[in-house]
């Protein structure tokens, strides 16, 4: 089907271009043509056919160069980039009731949180990284950290012991039914669907959880140095944000 615009539709098709607009020429007779299915067809007028409006969100063309649609920021999308405590434990809460994996997806989100791992070291967790008798989780930190180990909890310790009675026979700590570790993709829709059934007022990402804890721990008046080992940071002003942003050290500045 060949469609030809005349008169006042070709005007709407080829607004805001010019003569001298890159790689289209508006003047009618130059118009290279070609054939399709016996009839004859403008290839400049099939290109003007097929730009983008300016309500797509679609790459531009400017000086000749394209240029991809631009990204929203984090701070258009939602309020913060970290998420409380309640907000955590009410996402481990709606995580168990998701599906028949709802105890892996809880278990989760309770150690991504408690220990402030990222989606890739969440997905390259294994067994033998755990200690469930001592009590101590092994941590190979993959963003220029070093090495390091972490206390397990009551709930903790549970929560692995029987994940790892449900899903036997596997290195890793979180698989899939075929046994196969979960992939970042996987990871982060299981986070955002929690968040949703939490009732979480914007988008959440697993690395909102790893601020989460950094932001507790900086409340909890912990030293920052302290804080800097157990998240893994290499350049102490990583850890600092959390500190500035720790509203319980103004607290005794009004005593009421």
């Amino acid at each position: 089907m060949v469609m030809i615009l005349t008169g006042s539709a070709l005007s709407v098709a080829t607004d805001g271009l010019s003569p001298g607009s890159p790689g289209i020429d508006l003047k009618p007779e130059s118009f290279p043509k070609r054939a399709v299915n016996g009839k004859v067809e403008n290839r400049q007028m099939s290109k003007i056919l097929h730009l983008p409006t300016a309500r797509q969100a679609g790459p531009s063309t400017v000086n000749g160069k394209v240029t991809p649609p631009r990204r929203r920021k984090n701070q258009e999308r939602r309020s913060r980039e970290y998420l409380t405590p309640d907000e955590v434990e009410r996402m481990i809460t709606a995580a168990g009731s998701l599906g028949r994996h709802g105890h892996r997806d809880r278990t989760l989100i309770l150690l991504a949180y408690r220990h402030a791992l990222r989606i890739s070291e969440l997905v390259a967790l294994r067994w033998e990284h755990t200690d469930l008798k001592q009590g101590l989780l092994h941590i190979h930190w993959v963003k220029n950290g070093t090495p390091g180990v972490h206390p397990l909890r009551g709930p903790e310790i549970r929560a692995l012991r029987r994940l790892r009675r449900n899903y036997l026979d596997t290195p890793y700590v979180f698989v899939t039914e075929r046994k196969g570790p979960l992939t970042t993709s996987t990871v982060r829709k299981l986070v955002s669907r929690a968040g949703i059934k939490a009732g979480i007022g914007f988008p959440v990402h697993p690395h909102m959880l790893r601020h989460a804890c950094g932001y507790k721990l900086a409340n909890e008046g912990h030293d920052t140095r302290a804080i800097q080992h157990y998240l893994g940071h290499k350049n102490i002003q990583h850890t600092v944000r959390y500190t500035e942003l720790a509203a319980d050290r103004f607290n005794r500045f009004w005593e009421d």
